[in-house]
């Protein structure tokens, strides 16, 4: 269950990515790519804390 802030995540990540030159890199780059990741790990520990909290929920 991917939310669209992943999705947008994920997207922005993959772009970066490919504007990334083989030699060289901008620390602002770097920063950017790193500001992605934790965002992303963020927004995926939420959905998996949503997703765990639904689990436990007891159907009666």
């Amino acid at each position: 269950m991917k939310t669209e802030r992943v999705k947008e995540l994920e997207e922005k990540i993959e772009d970066l990515k490919k504007r990334w030159p083989a030699h060289s890199v901008s620390p602002l780059m770097f920063q950017e790519l790193e500001d992605l990741e934790e965002e992303l790990e963020r927004e995926l520990a939420q959905v998996q804390k949503e997703i765990d909290k639904d689990s436990i929920t007891p159907s009666v």
